[in-house]
């Protein structure tokens, strides 16, 4: 079987390489340039801006399944002069002319990897695959509106469609966010959160890449759509303290009126990160566990664990 995989350069796409790789598969990356470090084994194509005219020929030659993890993620200071238009050039435009090359090619399987935030932002239930489609942001609704022509391209061609919606992913190689969290908890600093009793769903990388994996390959997960996590929902605070326990360093939180600190937030524009912060945002993934028999092979505990040794030793 042969699998292409694009953004197989970024944090998650390194992993699915190596992955799928391992698994026997024969593998061809899209990489946005050729020096991108990659298995031995890998037929690297490089591309570059991907969008409506992307030529994607000499990638899909002789491919059975692809693996769609590039995209336009959230930039700090966009400078687009119209930034949700920028989103949908690369992530719906892009993955449409993705989608019909691939019809043309003879492609059977199409594995999209979504994002949570087709769904929305924090809120208190947990999040289902049947629930409404309400994205607050751009990346959101470029990843609904993705999401959507995929469906029907699938309707019209019989292109089989695979849609992933991970939650945040970690694990060694992360950045943004996450890597300031460990950063903060790693210099000492004491943070105002003791009194955070949220909870959110995360993804440790390599359960991500075991989904993907299994859907690459399992009958059941054509034209299915499946959220997905670890299953070990933490508050903050719990975070927190479970990422300090795999650094090895104290933990130091102190409690704070978690009203103020929304106020706070309000005041001074920073509602967003406050949110993120102190709301709620789970999801069920038991579609995936029942259907496709997915049990994800690390705990949050373990995936912490290697994701600290890494931050430790970078």
């Amino acid at each position: 079987m042969n699998i292409l995989i694009t953004g197989a350069s970024g944090f998650v796409g390194r992993y699915v390489t190596e992955r799928l790789c391992a698994d026997g598969y024969q593998v061809t990356a899209v990489v946005h340039n050729s020096s991108a470090p990659l298995p031995a084994t890998v037929h690297a194509v490089a591309v570059g801006d991907i969008a409506f005219d992307t030529d994607w020929s000499e990638a899909l030659v002789g491919i059975d399944a692809v693996v769609h993890l590039a995209a336009r993620v959230h930039v700090m200071m966009d400078t687009a002069v119209d930034p949700l238009e920028e989103f949908r050039r690369v992530n719906v435009a892009g993955t449409e002319r993705l989608a019909q090359m691939a019809v043309k090619a003879g492609v059977k399987r199409f594995v999209f990897v979504s994002s949570v935030k087709v769904h929305g932002e924090e809120r208190d239930i947990r999040y289902r695959e049947s629930d409404p489609l309400m994205p607050q942001d751009n990346y959101g609704i470029s990843k609904m509106e993705a999401e959507q022509v995929l469906r029907q391209i699938e309707s019209e061609t019989g292109l089989e469609v695979t849609i992933i919606r991970p939650p945040l992913v970690y694990g060694p190689g992360v950045k943004a966010n996450f890597l300031s969290m460990m950063k903060v908890i790693a210099s000492g600093i004491p943070l105002p959160l003791a009194s955070i009793a949220n909870t959110r769903s995360m993804i440790y990388v390599g359960n991500l890449v075991d989904a993907i994996s299994l859907c690459v390959r399992h009958p059941a997960a054509a034209g299915r759509t499946y959220l997905v996590s670890d299953g070990d929902d933490v508050s903050t605070s719990e975070l927190i303290r479970c990422t300090a326990a795999a650094l090895d360093v104290p933990t130091r939180l102190f409690p704070f009126p978690v009203s103020l600190m929304i106020l706070a937030a309000k005041l001074t524009g920073k509602s967003g990160a406050v949110n993120r912060l102190t709301g709620s945002l789970t999801v069920d993934s038991s579609n995936i566990r029942r259907e496709l028999g997915w049990v994800p092979p690390c705990t949050m505990e373990e995936g912490l664990r290697e994701t600290a040794g890494w931050f430790k030793n970078r």
